[in-house]
């Protein structure tokens, strides 16, 4: 993988053969969705040769289950620009299972996410994940031509054939200013987009609430839940904290108290039994956010028989 990570072609570049087979049999993740259930995994790009080692094993690892696709995250204010498209490319090129881009747009022109978006078309990449992206802790204005998420949607849908996806907050985005505001807003993009994508929550309540919040405004924009295993609770503490997630204190209780092992035992636990209630009660299928580890993932779609 290390290798391999920037054997894309360089953007302007022309296609090449390989990839011209690519484009004539990638598949579009909003006709994944509307098949379901499906299973995806999400994944970030490594930042050296021994995460990047890492992140190959892991592929390997959880290529057996036929995941319906996966996504590569983008960096806080693009950092990892290069690094998800080298990496949504490389995948596209060598697994059978589409790979989706995460894509922001805070702080970026129009003319830059259309230059990176011809450049995802002529490699095949036909699958985004349309996010505004954070703007600067310090509050100053991040300049660019976007605020919102929606805006971007626009631009993609102006762009070509893409499948748009978009992020959804059960628990409300850490932005927003009042429940009804939040639906409102979410109503607005998910009409514009091919489907959902939820941050990672751990009560189900709040999900199927968001989905008949958006059902009373007209929306039925199929929305995928996100799960996420607590395999290091520190730092996925940190992450509930910036996206406002609640964390059940019981839950985080027997984690603080338990070994090493047994904290893989519970964290397993706890995501299926939330991801087969999720799905007993309809949900589309399972977005399981793995922080590039396999064991988990792969013991979860077990015990739901996915896969």
């Amino acid at each position: 993988m290390a290798r391999t990570l920037k054997s894309g072609p360089a953007p302007g570049r022309p296609i090449s053969r390989a990839v011209g087979r690519i484009v004539e049999r990638m598949t579009h993740i909003r006709d994944l969705v509307a098949s379901g259930p499906t299973l995806s995994f999400e994944f970030f790009p490594p930042k050296n040769d021994e995460s990047a080692r890492s992140l190959e094993k892991t592929l390997h690892e959880l290529a057996p289950l036929r995941p319906s696709f996966v996504s590569v995250t983008y960096g806080a204010g693009g950092s990892d620009r290069e690094q998800t498209r080298d990496l949504v490319v490389d995948l596209n090129a060598t697994h059978p299972f589409p790979a989706m881009a995460h894509l922001t747009c805070v702080g970026r022109s129009r003319a830059e996410i259309r230059e990176l978006l011809a450049d995802y078309a002529a490699n095949g990449v036909v699958n985004l994940l349309a996010l505004a992206g954070d703007p600067p802790e310090d509050g100053t204005d991040p300049g660019g031509d976007f605020h919102f998420a929606s805006e971007l949607v626009e631009l993609i849908r102006e762009s070509g054939d893409f499948s748009v996806g978009v992020a959804a907050f059960p628990e409300l985005h850490p932005r927003s200013e009042t429940t009804r505001h939040d639906r409102d807003h979410l109503a607005a993009k998910l009409e514009a987009a091919d489907f959902g994508i939820t941050q990672f929550f751990f009560d189900p309540v709040p999900y199927f609430r968001m989905l008949d919040d958006l059902s009373q405004r007209g929306v039925s924009t199929q929305v995928l839940p996100g799960v996420m295993p607590v395999t290091n609770p520190v730092s996925i503490a940190r992450f509930a904290a910036m996206n406002g997630t609640r964390r059940p204190p019981q839950l985080w209780n027997r984690l603080q108290e338990a070994t090493p092992a047994d904290r893989l035992e519970i964290a397993i636990e706890q995501a299926s039994e939330l991801a087969r209630e999720l799905l007993d009660q309809g949900a589309p299928g399972v977005h399981l956010y793995t922080l590039n580890r396999s064991e988990a993932a792969l013991r979860i779609a077990s015990n739901l028989g996915l896969g």
